[in-house]
């Protein structure tokens, strides 16, 4: 930009991205030229508007540079009015009913803060999305609203600290986990095709159990796929900084350099198409499901969160005395109160048909929201609660017992994967999040509910002739309020969950359990009073999501019945007529084969189960009640997820007694390690 643009047109734009302030109109035409000619020098003919609609996916519709002239030719064109707006078709998208099917009109909006980009043969300009009527149809638009809140509190609150910052951001780093499968045994399980999970497979003989995989050496088909998704990610300006073997067989992880939310937000979705894309280059098929194999670890997308000033300064970092740093503590003391406050929208940004099957497994941590704040802050905490001295565990130096080794500088806070919400040193990681979501909605809630612990706490300073005094008076009250939310230990033990229940912490399992809690009063106010969302879009987007778990669910019902009628059926009846046939022939020569025919015994008992099966989770399907999302997700939940259970069960048991030659499509061991 610096190079292509005039200077005071370049210094404007630089001032809304840095800054946040309006666009300047005359800016628009001048930037659309220079983005021209950048684009079509690096071979594009066209320009999209990308977006991201509700469906969690980007869209793009892709229109070509050239206009006709006078003499009947054309030139290449992009006007400044074709760089601020477009116009999609917008009947099409997901909207909750807050848009009829015929009426189609959406805008698209140049988001300015996100960095346009060459991809393919377009160039694409990161845009909101949002309806005739000005409702939002996109997850970008309110994310930038949240952006603006937590900007707006925060100023508030560091200007008793004499600060004045131009723009308070939030940060995200989001780590990406997936697994990667061989393409051509994924085109044979017509479950990994339909839904992105294996909904039928009995367990290897080995499975994680050895942990050799995490960190493990990456094979060579596995890093040649790496090697060239950090290329295609380095092009699009995405700094993806690490990648690594996870603790799955098949498992691996990507992670970038922290960025400003709505660029990380943007960018996840690219690095998740990306990934995609290039593994097909490798003959492999990238999963991003939530738990793409039964019984060991699922994928999660773990959102590390910080915030901090445009001038660089950190606003999560304790410093080297944070029981004497009150700006540090009363930020800390928001963010604990926005957990314990509305821990059900925390719960219900990571809610959806996949990572409820994760949640609460020994690789992610449980439904129930709680916050890690590690040794040295929680007894500070205590410290500033109960007015007591607490033991001060000195940091100091880790002694390896090798005198060739260096010493290792110890940090001030352990990392806890059990816990939701942990802190880590400078930020905190949200770690419930599920593998192929969008950041965008999950940062909203976190955005949203810090800046109205903010507001409140700026609402209490008003007026304060003693800010150190009664913003540390401020930070000690809350904490006093809200420390329950505060948990340290293993959040995979029996002890916490009835712990939690006694502290009074919701533990919303599902998804139909959490989602009811987006559109309460609480809620609504909550979102209304920042400007995020208005209750109508807040409402709509409960039925959606609520519309995509019980789609998600009928997806798989439809895709078990087909494999289990069409595939595993008929390979069990040809398996149980070989024994048969092996069993008859040996008796008419005299030969007693009890062993043989308790085999046979065996399989036609299980056969005949898994006919019942069959028939028993057609029978939920067929009586799906009719009424609004919230009580067709529960029948789900409650008659379809039990009967797939069951019929799962009763194959896998077949797997495990059909010989191999007969079973019709990969096993586990295909699946997890032909790659």
């Amino acid at each position: 930009m610096e190079a292509r643009l005039p200077k005071e047109t370049y210094k404007s734009l630089l001032k809304t991205i840095t800054e946040g302030t309006p666009l300047d109109p005359d800016v628009a035409d001048v930037v659309a030229n220079a983005m021209k000619d950048w684009a079509i020098e690096n071979g594009c003919t066209h320009y999209t508007h990308w977006f991201q609609p509700m469906t969690g996916k980007t869209a793009e519709k892709h229109d070509a540079f050239i206009e006709p002239d006078e003499k009947g030719t054309v030139i290449m064109e992009f006007s400044g009015k074709n760089l601020v707006m477009g116009e999609p078709d917008a009947s099409s998208f997901p909207s909750g009913g807050l848009r009829a099917t015929f009426e189609a009109r959406g805008y698209t909006a140049w988001d300015p803060t996100s960095y346009a980009f060459i991809k393919d043969t377009s160039l694409c300009i990161p845009t909101s999305f949002i309806s005739y009527t000005g409702q939002v149809l996109d997850k970008k638009t309110p994310l930038l609203r949240s952006m603006e809140a937590i900007d707006r509190e925060a100023k508030r609150v560091l200007k008793f600290f004499s600060k004045e910052p131009k723009k308070v951001v939030s940060y995200v780093g989001p780590e990406q986990e997936y697994f990667l499968v061989d393409r051509d045994l994924y085109s044979q399980r017509e479950d990994l095709m339909m839904t992105g999970r294996t909904l039928f497979g009995a367990m290897p003989p080995k499975g994680q159990e050895l942990e050799d995989h995490y960190f493990g050496q990456i094979k060579e088909r596995v890093a040649s796929f790496m090697r060239e998704v950090d290329e295609e990610l380095w092009k699009l300006g995405i700094y993806s900084k690490t990648k690594h073997n996870e603790v799955a067989p098949a498992q691996h992880e990507v992670a970038p350099v922290f960025s400003t939310t709505n660029v990380a937000a943007d960018h996840n979705q690219l690095t998740m198409e990306i990934m995609k894309k290039v593994a097909k280059r490798h003959n492999m098929i990238c999963l991003l499901h939530e738990k793409p194999y039964e019984g060991i670890n699922g994928s999660g997308k773990h959102n590390n969160w910080s915030i901090g000033t445009s001038e660089g300064e950190n606003l999560l970092k304790p410093g080297k005395n944070p029981k004497d740093n009150v700006q540090f503590l009363l930020f800390l003391a928001a963010i604990v109160k926005a957990v314990d406050d509305y821990p059900e929208l925390l719960r219900l940004s990571v809610a959806t048909a996949g990572n409820d099957h994760r949640l609460g497994a020994n690789e992610a941590p449980p439904a129930i929201v709680s916050i890690y704040l590690g040794d040295q802050l929680e007894n500070v905490v205590e410290e500033l609660v109960s007015g007591k001295k607490t033991k001060e565990e000195a940091l100091g130096i880790l002694d390896t017992g090798v005198a060739s080794l260096p010493s290792l500088s110890k940090d001030t806070t352990d990392r806890n994967r059990t816990s939701p919400f942990a802190f880590t040193g400078n930020r905190f990681e949200f770690r419930m999040p599920g593998s192929s979501q969008s950041i965008s909605g999950i940062n909203i809630v976190i955005n949203t509910i810090v800046a109205d612990a903010l507001s409140q706490f700026a609402d209490e300073l008003e007026g304060s002739t003693n800010i150190h005094h009664d913003a540390m008076d401020v930070a000690i009250r809350a904490f006093k309020k809200h420390k329950k939310v505060i948990f340290n230990g293993n959040g995979y033990s029996d002890d916490w969950v009835a712990e939690a229940e006694k502290r009074g912490l919701p533990n919303l399992k599902t998804t139909p359990d959490a989602l009811p809690y987006f559109a309460s009063e609480k809620s609504l106010n909550l979102f209304e009073k920042h400007g995020v969302f208005t209750k109508v879009e807040t409402q709509t987007r409960t039925e959606i999501m609520l519309e995509d778990y019980y789609k998600a669910l009928n997806i798989e019902v439809l895709t078990m019945i087909d494999m289990a009628k069409q595939q595993i059926l008929p390979a069990c009846l040809k398996y149980s007529k070989f024994l048969v046939e092996g069993v008859t022939e040996k008796e008419a020569l005299g030969i007693s084969v009890p062993n043989e025919k308790a085999s046979v015994q065996k399989v036609s008992a299980l056969t005949e189960a898994l006919i019942d099966n069959i028939a028993a989770l057609e029978d939920v399907n067929a009586k799906v009640p009719e009424g609004d999302g919230e009580v067709i997700a529960k029948y789900y939940k409650d008659a379809a997820l039990p009967a797939m259970a069951d019929l799962r069960a009763t194959a896998d048991k077949l797997e495990t007694v059909v010989a191999k030659d007969y079973w019709p499509f990969p096993t586990y061991v295909d699946l997890l390690y032909r790659i």
